[in-house]
C-alpha cells in the first residue's frame, strides 16, 4: 500500500464538535486509514491510500464539511487589521445600545427583555456551537422533528437562568458580593470573552487555554440530551450572563432575582431558537460564517466588560477616554472655612458632573443629591479610600482628605458608572476647560 500522511491547518474550528465533524466527513472517502482532527492547534492529520484518495479529495471534504483551509500570513494580517477597525468602530458605537445605562435606569422587564435581545449575539458566539453540537444530529424525517432538539436546548437554557437567578436572588438577602470580588468576576468574565472571540474569528493560538472552558458532553441516542445540555449552559461563565446574574443578587430576593433571570432569558431565546431552526436550513458554512463574525461582537463585549471590572477596582484603563469629543469642563471645589465642598447629583442619567478637581490636604465634604435613585446608582465606591456609601434621597455626604496629588476613581457598586476626583496641589492653576472626562463604560 501506498500510505501517505499530512497534516492540514484547517481555519474556523470552535470547539470538540468541529473535529467530530471534520473526521466523520473525511472517513467518508475511500483510502483514508486515519483521520484525526485537532481542534487546538487547528490541524488535521490524515493518512491515506495514494492510490485510492488524494490530498486534494481529502481539502475538498474539509470544505464540504463547512471549514475552510488556513490563509497566508499577508491574509491573516489582513484579517487582523480590519478586525481592530471594526472593534474599534463597534467600540464607539456602543452607546446606541448600553447594557449599562439600561440598567442603571429605571429597570423594568421590558427593558431586561431587551438586553436579552441585544445580548443574543453575544450568545451565538458562546453557545451557538454547543446547541447546533445537538441540532445538526438531529435525525427526524419531519419539520416538527427536527426543531424538537432546539426547543429542548433553549428550554434548559430558561429554566436553567430562572433557578440561579432565584437562587442568587435569594443568596443577595443575605450577604453582597465585595466591590473588589465583582471587579475580579468583571475582568475574569471580560479576559474570557475576548479569548473567546478571538477563538471565534479564526486566530487558535490560545485554544488550548479555552479548550476545558467548553462544554463536552455527547450523549448517545439520548432524547432529552439538548435539554440537559441546555441546563447546562447556565453554568458557563459568560460575561453578560454574569452580569445580570450580579442584578439578580442586588435584588435581594429569590422571586424577583428568578422573575428577572426569566424575562433577560425569554430575550435570548428568539435569535438562538432561530439559530437551531435555521442549521436545518442552511449548509454548515453559513454555520461557521455566523459563528466568525460573532467573534467581532464577543471581543467587543469583552472589552467592555474589563473596563467595567477595572472601574470598579478603581482603575480607568477606557480606551477611548482621551477621545477629543470626551474633554469638558469639570468642576472646581469651593473652598469655605478650611473645607471644600463638591456637589454632585445621582440621576437616571449617572453621575453629574463625574469629574471635579480639589486641593491636597484640605477636608473635602463631597455631597451627593440623589435625586433620581435606580438599582445601579444607589450605592456608591471609592475603592481607594475604601470608603461605600448606600444613597438615599436628598443629600447624602461622605467626608474625607486627600493626602496626595493623585486621582481618585469612583463608580456605581457594578462599575457601570464612574467619575474621578483630580488632587492637585494648587487649585487655581489648574484650567478645568481641559480635563479629559471619564466615558461611562458600554454595555456587556
Amino acid at each position: 500500500m501506498n500510505i501517505k500522511r499530512e497534516k492540514i491547518k484547517v481555519r474556523d474550528m470552535t470547539c470538540n464538535s468541529c473535529e467530530v465533524r471534520i473526521e466523520n466527513e473525511i472517513r467518508k472517502l475511500d483510502g483514508i486509514v486515519f483521520a484525526k482532527a485537532n481542534f487546538k492547534n487547528g490541524e488535521v492529520y490524515v493518512e491515506f491510500n495514494s492510490k485510492e484518495c488524494s490530498l486534494e479529495k481529502i481539502k475538498a471534504a474539509i470544505k464540504k464539511a463547512g471549514y475552510s483551509l488556513d490563509a497566508d500570513t499577508t491574509e491573516k494580517i489582513l484579517e487582523l487589521i480590519i478586525l481592530i477597525l471594526v472593534m474599534v468602530l463597534l467600540y464607539r458605537m456602543s452607546n446606541i445600545f448600553n447594557i449599562s445605562s439600561a440598567l442603571s435606569g429605571e429597570v423594568t422587564y421590558l427593558i431586561l427583555f431587551i438586553i436579552g435581545l441585544f445580548t443574543s449575539l453575544h450568545c451565538i458566539g458562546m453557545c451557538g456551537g454547543i446547541m447546533l453540537s445537538q441540532t445538526l444530529k438531529s435525525e427526524g424525517n419531519t419539520t416538527y422533528s427536527k426543531i424538537v432538539p432546539a426547543l429542548q436546548y433553549n428550554l434548559g437554557r430558561v429554566i436553567s437562568y430562572t433557578l440561579l437567578g432565584g437562587i442568587i436572588g435569594a443568596l443577595g438577602s443575605v450577604f453582597s458580593l465585595s466591590p473588589y470580588t465583582k471587579a475580579f468576576i468583571m475582568v475574569f468574565a471580560g479576559l474570557f470573552m475576548v479569548v473567546m472571540g478571538l477563538n471565534l474569528f479564526g486566530f487558535n493560538f490560545l485554544r488550548k487555554y479555552t479548550n476545558s472552558l467548553h462544554i463536552g458532553i455527547n450523549f448517545k441516542r439520548n432524547s432529552n440530551a439538548p435539554f440537559i445540555v441546555g441546563i447546562l449552559n447556565g453554568l458557563m461563565p459568560c460575561g453578560p450572563l454574569q452580569a445580570m446574574q450580579l442584578y439578580a443578587l442586588s435584588t435581594g430576593s429569590f422571586v424577583k432575582g428568578a422573575l428577572s433571570m426569566f424575562v433577560f432569558s425569554i430575550g435570548t431565546v428568539p435569535l438562538m431558537l432561530g439559530l437551531g431552526i435555521a442549521s436545518t436550513l442552511i449548509n454548515k458554512n453559513g454555520s461557521q460564517r455566523i459563528y466568525k463574525y460573532s467573534g467581532i461582537f464577543v471581543m467587543v463585549l469583552g472589552i467592555i466588560m474589563l473596563s467595567r471590572g477595572f472601574a470598579l477596582a478603581g482603575i480607568n484603563i477606557n480606551p477611548m477616554k482621551y477621545s477629543n469629543s470626551n474633554v469638558s469642563n469639570a468642576a472646581r471645589s469651593e473652598i469655605a472655612d478650611d473645607v471644600q465642598t463638591i456637589r454632585m447629583d445621582a440621576t437616571y442619567a449617572g453621575y453629574t458632573p463625574n469629574v471635579f478637581v480639589v486641593q491636597r490636604g484640605v477636608p473635602v465634604k463631597f455631597i451627593i443629591n440623589g435625586k433620581e435613585l435606580t438599582s445601579c446608582n444607589n450605592y456608591l465606591i471609592i475603592p481607594s479610600l475604601r470608603i461605600e456609601k448606600q444613597l438615599q434621597e436628598g443629600e447624602n455626604i461622605i467626608e474625607f482628605t486627600p493626602e496626595n496629588v493623585e486621582d481618585i476613581n469612583f463608580s456605581c457598586w457594578m462599575g457601570m458608572l464612574n467619575g474621578v476626583i483630580k488632587v492637585v496641589d494648587d487649585i487655581n492653576s489648574v484650567d478645568t476647560s481641559n480635563i479629559v472626562l471619564p466615558q461611562q463604560p458600554g454595555g456587556g
